[in-house]
This record gives C-alpha cells, sequence and structure tokens, in this order.
C-alpha cells in the first residue's frame, strides 16, 4: 500500500491560513484619485476624494488619506468618520494604525455607540478591544447623567467608566466632585475617591469625604472616609467651602461613616464618634438618623453598654438614651431626651453654679430658636440656684412626679412642680465656695462640645 506524506498538505494549509490573516489584518484605502511615491525610501500613497478605508468590519470615511503601506497606517484628513456596528467616531484629522486597530485624534473627537456620546480635544479607540482613551475636557453623556473629567477611559462592552481629574457626574437630583470616579453605566453604580463630594441641589445639603460609593439602583450612597455633611439655606460652591463664614443656620455633621438612603424615604444615617453643630445646638453621639422628609433628627445609644448621646444649647447640656429634635421649615421647634434624662444649665456669671434637673423624660419647646420652656416627666430630681437682681441666695434641692420650666431669654424664669413636690432651701452662707457639692447622682459635665473650627479643619482635611 503506498503512503502519502502529509506534511506537504499541512504547509500548504497553514500558508493558506497565514496569508488570509495577513490580508484581513491590512488596511484597504481606495478613493477618486490615488498618487503613489515614495518619501525617505518609505512607499506612501495619497488618496483624495470620497476616500474609504475598510479592515475587517471597521470602516472609515475621509476627504483625504495619507496610507504608509509599510507601517500599515494612514493618516486620515477631513471630516473622518470611523463606524464598527453601532459605533461611530468623528474627528476632523486622525489617524489610523492597521496592526494595533486602533484610531487616534487631536483635533476633538466624538464617539456616539447609541448608549453614550463621549467627546473630548484628544482621544483613541481601541476596536478589537472596544475600548476608549480620552483626554482633555472630557464629556460623557447618557440617558440620565453627564460626566465630565479631564481623562476617561471607556469600555464599551462593560458599559464602564474609569474618570480622572476635576471628576463630576451629574444626574439631575446629585453631582458627585471626585479626583477619580468609576461608573457602571448599566448598573448605575459609582465609586468616587480623592476630594468627594455629593451635592444635593434641591436641598442645599453636601456631603464631604475621601471615599463614596453610590448605588443609583438602590439609590443608597456610602461615605466612609472623612466624611462631613454641610446643610446651608444658600447653595455653596465646593472650592469655597473653606473660606466661606457658616452661617448661624448650617448643619453640619461628621462621623467615621454616612449613609444616605433615598429610596422611599429621604434618610441620612451617621454611625461611630459623631458630631452636630448647628448654630446654638450641638451634639456628640454614636448613631444619628436624620429624617429629611419629616424634619426630625434623631441620635440614639449604638448598645447598651456605649455612652448616652450629649447635646449643648447655649449654656445648657442635655443627656440621654435617645435624643430628638423636631424640625419646622429649618428651624428647630421641641427637642424629646428619652430615658435616663438630664439637663444641666451653667449660671452666665457664675460659672462654678449649674442648675439641675434629672427624670426619665424630657421635653424642651422653641421660639425663634430660644429655649421657651421645658417639660419633666417621672421621677424628676432637681437643683436650682437662686438669685436675687444678680446677687447669689442659695439654692432649692426639690422632688416631684412633674416639672415644667418656664425660661426667658433662656434663663429659668419659674419653676413648677407637679405630683407630691418637696423642697428643701440652703442659705448662701451654705453654698458658696461649695457650689460643686451640690450635684445630683447623674451630674457629668461634658468637655467635648463641638466647635466651628473643628468642623472648618476637618471639611479641609476632607479636600486634601
Amino acid at each position: 500500500m503506498t503512503k502519502i506524506s502529509l506534511l506537504p498538505i499541512y504547509i500548504i494549509l497553514i500558508c493558506v491560513s497565514l496569508y488570509a490573516q495577513n490580508e484581513d489584518e491590512k488596511i484597504i484605502v481606495i478613493g477618486d484619485s490615488l498618487v503613489g511615491k515614495v518619501v525617505n525610501g518609505e512607499s506612501v500613497r495619497e488618496v483624495i476624494g470620497n476616500v474609504r478605508l475598510s479592515q475587517g468590519n471597521v470602516n472609515v470615511t475621509c476627504n483625504m488619506a495619507i496610507q504608509y503601506l509599510a507601517r500599515n497606517e494612514a493618516e486620515l484628513i477631513g471630516n473622518v468618520i470611523a463606524k464598527q456596528d453601532s459605533l461611530t467616531l468623528q474627528t476632523e484629522k486622525g489617524y489610523y494604525f492597521g496592526n494595533l486597530k486602533k484610531t487616534k485624534s487631536t483635533s476633538g473627537i466624538i464617539l456616539d455607540d447609541t448608549k453614550v456620546v463621549l467627546s473630548a480635544d484628544s482621544g483613541q479607540y481601541f476596536f478589537d478591544d472596544a475600548k476608549a482613551y480620552f483626554q482633555t475636557n472630557v464629556i460623557l453623556v447618557d440617558s440620565l447623567t453627564t460626566l465630565i473629567a479631564d481623562e476617561l477611559t471607556y469600555y464599551k462592552n462593560l458599559d464602564k467608566s474609569i474618570a480622572v481629574g476635576n471628576v463630576n457626574i451629574n444626574d439631575g437630583s446629585n453631582i458627585i466632585y471626585a479626583d477619580t470616579l468609576i461608573h457602571l453605566r448599566k448598573t448605575k453604580f459609582s465609586i468616587a475617591d480623592g476630594n468627594v463630594s455629593i451635592c444635593n441641589v434641591s436641598d442645599n445639603l453636601t456631603i464631604f469625604g475621601n471615599h463614596l460609593e453610590d448605588d443609583g439602583e438602590l439609590k443608597y450612597t456610602l461615605i466612609d472616609k472623612n466624611p462631613v455633611l454641610m446643610q446651608v439655606d444658600t447653595s455653596i460652591s465646593k472650592e469655597d467651602v473653606a473660606q466661606t463664614i457658616i452661617s448661624i443656620d448650617t448643619l453640619l455633621i461628621k462621623s467615621k461613616v454616612m449613609e444616605s438612603f433615598r429610596s422611599g424615604t429621604n434618610v441620612f444615617k451617621a454611625t461611630d464618634s459623631v458630631k452636630i453643630l448647628r448654630g446654638g445646638f450641638a451634639s456628640v453621639n454614636d448613631l444619628t438618623t436624620y429624617y429629611r422628609d419629616d424634619e426630625k433628627i434623631i441620635t440614639d445609644k449604638i448598645n447598651e453598654n456605649a455612652p448616652r448621646p450629649v447635646l449643648w444649647y447655649e449654656n445648657s447640656q442635655l443627656m440621654g438614651d435617645s435624643i430628638t429634635i423636631f424640625l419646622e421649615e429649618g428651624e428647630i421647634k421641641s427637642l424629646k431626651v428619652d430615658y435616663n434624662s438630664f439637663m444641666l444649665s451653667q449660671n452666665k456669671i457664675f460659672e462654678q453654679r449649674f442648675d439641675q434637673t434629672s427624670s426619665d423624660s424630657v421635653h424642651l419647646y422653641f421660639i425663634n430658636n430660644s429655649l421657651e420652656r421645658a417639660e419633666f416627666g417621672g421621677k424628676v430630681q432637681s437643683i436650682y440656684f437662686l438669685l436675687d437682681d444678680d446677687v447669689p441666695n442659695g439654692l432649692v434641692k426639690s422632688t416631684a412626679h412633674k416639672a415644667v420650666i418656664v425660661f426667658t431669654e433662656n434663663q429659668i424664669d419659674q419653676v413648677r412642680l407637679y405630683g407630691s413636690p418637696t423642697s428643701e432651701y440652703y442659705p448662701e452662707g451654705k453654698v458658696e465656695g461649695l457650689e460643686r457639692t451640690f450635684t445630683l447622682p447623674k451630674f457629668v459635665l461634658k468637655e467635648n462640645r463641638p466647635l466651628k473650627k473643628d468642623f472648618l479643619m476637618y471639611l479641609q482635611e476632607a479636600n486634601e
């Protein structure tokens, strides 16, 4: 039986395959006229009029092309339009690299893949990888968002963008600023880092930090590096934050973690080492929940062993297991302290004298941000220092089931006791010099009241 060697057949098939592959990789350029020449030892073709360049599924039209045969490249001039399936690239002048299957332009470029429109002063597109890299004045627009950056890498098949430098993305409700941002268009998920802020224009509310994750589908935002919240009555630009004098109506909150929930509710939550400042009000706590639609702020203990929330108003300090602040059109209308409540007020003239009230709960009422009255309920104990025309006149210790204190200009004007009240008077001779011995069991004077400068320093740190 005759044996036939298969080696020559294999060689022929390989050669045919390589020839077909090489031919497919070569760019083809045709037009109305063609001039061939040799420039610096290199074969060059100038194709003019109704120019068409093709390579596989990539097709380019332009007014003129200069084709470099050995390099498998072409310079494209005038009304350049490149297409691949549903993608279109437009520029006035560009360059096509056949071996890399890439196009490049520094004369302004626009990409449109029917999902997004991407434009910039310069850019490159890799057709095999479906990847764009655009630079300078980059703008990406889709049906819901507009993204601006200095540089942007767009992965068409992944619906993914990586933006760098002066980044901001606007979805109509919120604007995110950052040094870098990763955005997934289909899932509406963004990750931002460096000098981050998210601004809600309608609420004049901005949260600053160094790392942000925003889920557009769940309408959930997380900031867990140096977060600071600022809400003012008038809009404030990100650039002016450090220089702006914060008004009395500005709400400032900082913590280790901040979260925003916008699906069905409009809730903001700050967790761990929370500090709050708004005008004469300040607070330190472990958990703050801000119900923005209901205009209500609640501060709580994280667990049974955690320290109680503390709130200051002017010269008064309140503590309790839970503190709720009720707002109306931005103004504080009332404040409620539940469970183990304790309130002390420092005398403005005699700083060693602290009026004190301990009870199960206390409810404070305000008019034009000034304290009008306080209602104490359940096991009320109190110590109040007396003054006659600003002259000390001893103190009164009392107990009752309920107490109401009326304030004038944030100073105690009347004390009313209800439910088996008892009172004991201590003359001035037994009080002077011994003021700090007259304290209730829950007496704790906190020295860590937040100040405006702390938030300004924190805002600067968050944007460094």
